[in-house]
């Protein structure tokens, strides 16, 4: 007797637990590719160039720096396949069963009427209907929900392609470049296109002495330390003598001179090969002298007397 009734308390217990925990209703699975390139760097460099003549003749001097690395490539197509169900709920029961009914009721309906029409109704009307009827009054199952579906990965498959070798090389655009002039060091910073416009009469070299200055050196660094490089550009002696002179014509006070004394500093600029210089002078005196048209006009006129001379005596 007492078997007996292990024996069916079992099974109430197990009954219970089953209309507890229900069973989820599977849907379609659900796949997801996705295709990703993997890049691992394996060099890195900074590049420097200066022109084929090492030696500054000229103040001025445009230099090009590229920042080139090396990436290796692989490509990895993943495949993902996902499993989707509608976990149970007991108490949806309260309605999906009263609901299946009807489906069931409207589903036998459907497939009669089918038959009339010669098997033109949808399928979503004969077999749909009954397949959302038997699952709303299975007390075990809820009705699938896409709604509420949820999902969990049941493979994932990954395919690797045989690596390659990517180049890039990048302007290095408005980055810090330091400039060692003698003793001094100085820092300039590249424009947008990676270019250091390196000018010796320019300012921050304007209070430097370059008689005792036979090279300039340019360091550049990576911030994260991945990489560095230097250059050197040597200073003729011809230009060192030069630029003595010329910071003078250029920086020394304008408006303490008279007419005569500005002519001679732009001639003598001119004189020293130096037209870039001697034109930004000629425009600042003009500029100067703006306000004063007569001022400005016998600079203007004794400018262009002294330049006919010259002309006049090279023939």
């Amino acid at each position: 007797m007492m078997p007996d009734r292990s024996i069916a308390t079992s099974s109430a217990l197990l009954c219970g637990a089953l209309f507890i925990a229900g069973c989820a209703n599977s849907l379609p699975q659900r796949s997801e590719h996705e295709t990703l390139a993997e890049r691992k760097l394996i060099d890195y460099s900074l590049h420097f160039d200066i022109g084929e003549q090492r030696v500054l003749e000229m103040p001025q001097r445009r230099i090009r720096i590229r920042d080139q690395k090396v990436f290796e490539v692989t490509d990895v197509e993943v495949t993902r396949r996902y499993d989707r169900f509608t976990p149970y709920q007991p108490w949806r029961e309260l309605y999906e069963a009263p609901l299946g009914s009807l489906a069931i009721v409207a589903g036998v309906g459907a497939n009669l009427a089918n038959v009339v029409a010669l098997g033109q109704l949808p399928e979503s009307a004969t077999r749909g209907w009954i397949n959302y009827g038997f699952a709303g009054v299975n007390p075990f199952l809820n009705v699938e929900s896409n709604r509420r579906s949820q999902q969990r990965l049941a493979h994932r498959h990954e395919h690797r392609s045989e690596p390659r070798l990517e180049y890039l090389s990048q302007p290095w655009s408005e980055r810090l470049v330091m400039v060692e002039a003698g003793e001094d060091r100085y820092p300039l910073s590249t424009d947008r296109n990676g270019v250091l416009r390196l000018n010796l009469l320019d300012a921050p070299f304007s209070d430097h002495d370059f008689n005792h200055t036979r090279t300039i050196r340019l360091e550049i660094s990576d911030p994260r330390g991945q990489a560095h490089a230097e250059a050197t550009l040597n200073v003729s002696r011809d230009l060192r003598q030069r630029l003595s002179e010329a910071h003078d014509l250029i920086l020394d006070d304008l408006e303490g001179d008279d007419v005569r004394r500005w002519v001679y500093r732009v001639k003598r600029l001119e004189e020293l090969s130096l037209e870039e210089e001697a034109s930004g002078l000629e425009q600042s005196l003009i500029e100067l002298t703006r306000n004063d048209p007569e001022l400005q006009q016998e600079f203007v006129h004794q400018l262009r007397l002294s330049r006919l001379a010259v002309a006049q005596g090279s023939q």
